[in-house]
C-alpha cells in the first residue's frame, strides 16, 4: 500500500507545487480566506469527494471513506496567510499588496490537498475513514480550530496528525517532541493615563512615558525573577507607544506584548503578577491605567502513543533523512484545540531553501520554503493515516 501512494504522490508533486504557488500568490489575511476556501472545496468536488464548506467560518472537511472497518484519522493543514509584503524575488511571488503567505500555510494546504487526492485513487484498499481539516485563521487568536472543532470537525475521530514545514531545518529532517512542543499564546494591552504638560513644567504633569518605561523594567522581574528558573516563560512588550511633539509630555502611553508559557499554572501566576505590577507601578506614578489579558492558544502537548507511532512512520519515508527529538518552540498554534480532544501528535518537517544557505525565518518578509519537503510531509503523514489501523 504504501509504495502504492509514494508513487502517486510522486507523479503529483508538480501538481503540488502549482497548487502551493499559486496560493501563494493569492493570500488571505486570517478570517478573510473567502476565495482560499472556495478554491480548497472546488478542489475536492471535483473529485467527488465528499467536502463541507463554511465549518466553523471559512473551514473545509473533506472526508473519505475506506472499503474496510477501521479507525477514523484526520490530517489537518491551515491556510491562513500574513500581514507582510513579500519581498522575495520569484516567479510565485504575491500578487496582493502587504499580505503574504510567510509561515508555509499554503505548502500546508498544498500537501492535503495531493494526498487527499491520492488516497481517494486508493479508497478501495483502505481501512477506516479520512478527515481532512483545512483550517482558517491560525495566525491570529481566537484562530479557526476551536469553531472548527464546535462545528463539528472531530466528529467519529479516532486520532488526529498535523505537520508545520519548517524553514530552519533542512529538508530531510523529521522533529517530533512527546509532550508540549509549543508553548501558549496569549496577548496584553496596558494604556497608562497620566497628565499631559509642557515639557518645560514637567512638575505639573503625570509623565505617561516615565510610568510606561518603568512599567517595561518592572515587568522583566517577573520571569527572571518571580518564575521558577527550570520553568518556561517569555513576557515581551512588543510595542510602545507615545507620540507628542518634541515639547509635550504624554498623557498616555501604549504597551502591546505577549506572554509564552507551557505551564497553565505559571500562565495564571504571569496574567496575576502582571495586574500587580501594573497596579503598583500606576499608583507610585499617581496614574490610571487600563489592563487588558487576552489568552491566546493553550499549549500544544503531543500524546505519548502517537508520538511513538509517527517516529515509525517517519522512518518509513526514504527521504527522511534525520528524525529528532526536539526542543519546546516557544510559538503558538492552535492545533492544540484538537489534541485537547482527541490523541494525536504534531511534528516538523524540515524545509530550508537549499538555494539559500541562511534562510529566512518564518513571518520574514523574504520567508520561503524548500519545495521538496511538501512531498516528504505527505508521505509521512501518509504514512501514519493508512498504517493507523494497525496501531493498537
Amino acid at each position: 500500500m504504501l509504495n502504492k501512494l509514494f508513487a502517486k504522490l510522486e507523479g503529483y508533486y508538480e501538481e503540488m507545487v502549482s497548487i502551493r504557488r499559486y496560493m501563494h500568490q493569492h493570500p488571505e489575511l486570517s478570517f478573510q480566506e473567502y476565495e482560499t476556501a472556495k478554491y480548497i472545496q472546488a478542489f475536492y468536488e471535483k473529485l467527488n469527494i465528499e467536502v463541507t464548506g463554511n465549518v466553523g467560518g471559512n473551514g473545509v472537511v473533506a472526508r473519505i471513506y475506506g472499503k474496510k472497518p477501521g479507525k477514523t484519522v484526520a490530517l489537518r493543514a491551515d491556510f491562513d496567510a500574513l500581514p507582510i509584503q513579500d519581498e522575495k524575488n520569484v516567479p510565485y511571488k504575491s500578487l496582493v499588496p502587504g499580505v503574504m503567505h510567510a509561515c508555509g500555510h499554503d505548502g500546508h494546504t498544498a500537501t492535503l490537498l495531493v494526498l487527499a487526492k491520492a488516497l481517494n485513487e486508493l479508497k478501495d484498499e483502505l481501512e477506516g475513514n479520512y478527515v481532512f481539516i483545512h483550517q482558517h485563521a491560525e495566525e491570529y487568536a481566537p484562530g479557526g480550530a476551536k469553531s472548527m472543532i464546535e462545528d463539528g470537525c472531530l466528529e467519529g475521530v479516532d486520532v488526529i496528525f498535523g505537520t508545520h514545514l519548517w524553514a530552519g531545518e533542512p529538508t530531510g529532517k523529521i522533529q517530533y517532541r512527546t509532550g508540549p512542543i509549543m508553548a501558549a499564546a496569549d496577548r496584553f494591552e496596558i494604556e497608562i493615563q497620566g497628565k499631559g504638560g509642557h515639557g518645560a513644567q514637567p512638575h505639573k504633569t503625570k509623565d505617561a512615558i516615565v510610568t510606561a518605561s518603568q512599567l517595561v523594567l518592572n515587568l522583566q522581574q517577573i520571569v527572571s525573577r518571580k518564575v521558577n528558573p527550570v520553568e518556561s516563560a517569555v513576557v515581551t512588550v512588543a510595542s510602545f507607544t507615545a507620540q507628542n511633539a518634541f515639547n509635550v509630555i504624554a498623557d498616555k502611553a501604549k504597551l502591546i506584548g505577549t506572554v509564552r508559557t507551557f505551564n497553565e499554572d505559571i500562565r495564571q501566576f504571569i496574567e496575576d503578577e502582571m495586574d500587580r505590577i501594573i497596579h503598583g507601578t500606576c499608583y507610585m506614578s499617581d496614574c490610571g491605567y487600563e489592563y487588558n489579558y487576552v489568552r491566546g492558544y493553550p499549549a500544544v502537548v503531543n500524546h505519548a502513543n502517537e508520538t511513538e507511532f509517527l517516529i515509525g512512520c517517519a522512518e518509513k519515508v526514504p527521504e527522511v533523512m534525520t528524525i529528532e527529538e526536539t526542543e519546546p518552540q516557544m510559538g503558538g498554534e492552535d492545533f492544540a484545540y484538537y489534541l485537547q480532544e482527541v490523541p494525536g501528535t504534531f511534528f516538523y518537517t524540515g524545509a530550508k531553501p537549499v538555494s539559500d544557505d541562511a534562510g529566512y525565518p518564518h513571518h520574514h518578509p523574504k520567508f520561503d520554503i524548500d519545495e521538496n519537503a511538501m512531498l516528504i510531509a505527505a508521505k509521512t503523514l501518509g504514512t501514519a493515516a493508512v498504517n493507523i489501523h494497525g496501531n493498537k
